[in-house]
């Protein structure tokens, strides 16, 4: 039975009224399960309007109530978290156990901002004059709104909501129309832990609805994570329409691998940065560079032998490793990237095209896939791939591995993997991208430090979660004070100094 979704306003599930819809697939199978309605430009008005409408109660509570109501949500969230990475593994196609991951990522954000009393804190100077006192003290902007991805349909809407409701926003959630029932029910529990109705909202939709969002005018601030071409276009016109944007795109994420690391545990690191989640992480290590032809071929041999043993299965399976993409056209784009490839002069080593699954032959598998001796010149290379495909391009020295990380276009995440301190301190002040992992591979900061790369994975002057959040979603208002004491002497033509 085919399942009908609805949008989430003003407290209620809202039934789609423009008469567009979106299907939800069943990954696994390839089939139908749910239909999601795309909203309208007035649907998306009419949540704008109930958020714009809930804000003021929402930003009258105090820092600590506010606190008390995510502590709530984070109870009601851990006691379903069962459920819910069920149902967002049936949308996405997750493993239950990655599932879980990308929920407790969001969560952590969330913890991280029940922290918003001191957070809020601002600066405050006694006596900066004569009898003049200076403060400063953080505002909520009013509404804003988030535009998720598929691929983390807890992880990103959470990172969004969580420090915009802490600082008194009321929240518009645009969220990806492949996998949309995690975020309609985490509204839900949104409202259940004490959040007036109307601070949280969730309009599904496309273009139009994103469109709203972008030149409405009571929306002030937008946040997105997806491809790179749509992150530009959205930094670009919600900052024509005098919004406040932080958006994040596409990677090419490289592993630089020393002489001198432990390849076992390299090798291992990489199978699991490369092909889980069938490689839809933005944060994925999709290149692999090692320093030395004797490194190069030793690392392609342990890596050929953990690819060939990976178990490609249902995300339900407890035994899988990873399961399919989302949808057909990811595994339309992996098989043509692959053929790219190899028409370019790449060595296919383990080719995952045509993988069958039994029980789900018409799922959206790809098997994992090794290229070698790929060359900065190749469009596997270049460009992002968003599937289960590493590529080991050889580098003949560490500033070349270096130089490979610098140049590339997409800045998001880099790793180094060695035993040398020296080289890790080296690299890592050196190296032009915003989140570097020292033997770690997918240098994910944790929520109190903050989410962001450079060049063009990423637009905007602040990033997620961590202390820039709280700055993104406030504005600062500063207060100079005198009282009569000080006013006695005082000339009212003149500008006020700190002498």
């Amino acid at each position: 039975m085919v399942r009908e979704l609805t949008h989430f306003i003003g407290g209620q599930h809202v039934p789609g009224a423009s008469g567009n819809f979106g299907d939800v697939f069943d990954p696994n199978l390839g089939e139908v399960q749910a239909r999601v309605p795309l909203a309208s430009k007035s649907e998306v008005e009419a949540a704008i309007a109930n958020a714009e409408a809930a804000q003021p109660v929402w930003a009258a509570f105090n820092p600590q109530k506010r606190a008390r109501v995510l502590m709530k949500f984070l109870t009601l969230v851990q006691d379903e978290m069962d459920s819910l990475a069920a149902l967002l593994s049936s949308e996405h196609g997750k493993t239950i156990a990655d599932a879980k991951g990308d929920i407790q990522r969001g969560l952590e954000v969330i913890e991280f901002a029940t922290g918003i009393p001191h957070l809020l804190k601002g600066e405050y100077t006694e006596g900066a004059g004569t009898g003049i006192d200076v403060y400063s003290m953080r505002q909520p902007l009013g509404v804003v709104a988030g535009i998720t991805p598929f691929n983390f349909p807890a992880m990103i809407p959470l990172w969004k909501a969580g420090p915009a409701l802490a600082t008194g926003n009321a929240f518009v959630l645009k969220p990806s129309e492949r996998d949309p029932s995690v975020p309609l029910r985490l509204a839900e529990l949104f409202l259940e832990a004490g959040l007036p109705a109307g601070v949280f909202n969730v309009v599904n939709g496309d273009k139009e609805a994103v469109d709203t969002l972008l030149h409405d005018p009571r929306v002030k601030a937008v946040g997105f994570v997806g491809s790179t071409p749509i992150a530009q276009y959205i930094y670009e016109t919600a900052t024509a329409n005098g919004k406040r944007a932080q958006c994040f795109g596409g990677a090419k994420n490289h592993a630089i691998v020393m002489p001198d690391a432990d390849l076992d545990d390299v090798a291992d690191q990489l199978i699991g940065a490369g092909y889980g989640s069938a490689g839809e992480r933005c944060m994925a290590i999709s290149v692999a560079v090692p320093v030395g032809e004797e490194t190069a071929d030793r690392l392609v041999a342990k890596l050929t032998e953990r690819v060939r043993k990976l178990n490609v299965g249902r995300s339900d399976d407890p035994g899988a490793d990873y399961g399919p993409l989302v949808g057909q056209d990811g595994v339309n784009r992996v098989n043509n990237y692959v053929q790219i490839g190899i028409d370019e002069g790449a060595e296919l080593v383990v080719d995952g095209r045509g993988l069958v699954v039994e029980g789900a032959e018409n799922g959206y598998f790809v098997g994992a896939t090794l290229f070698d001796k790929v060359t900065p010149d190749m469009r596997i290379y270049r460009e992002e791939i968003f599937g289960p495909v590493l590529s080991v391009v050889r580098a003949k020295d560490y500033e070349e591995g270096l130089r490979l990380a610098d140049e590339h276009e997409y800045g998001n995440g880099v790793a180094i993997f060695t035993r040398d301190g020296d080289t890790a301190r080296d690299f890592a002040a050196r190296v032009q991208v915003g989140m570097v992992g020292i033997n770690v591979p997918i240098p994910v900061p944790i929520a109190y430090y903050t989410f962001g790369g450079w060049k063009r994975s990423g637009f905007g002057d602040l990033n997620q979660h961590g202390p820039d959040s709280i700055r993104f979603y406030t504005k600062t208002k500063t207060v100079t004070q005198r009282w009569p004491a000080g006013l006695k002497e005082s000339n009212a033509f003149v500008i006020p100094t700190m002498d």
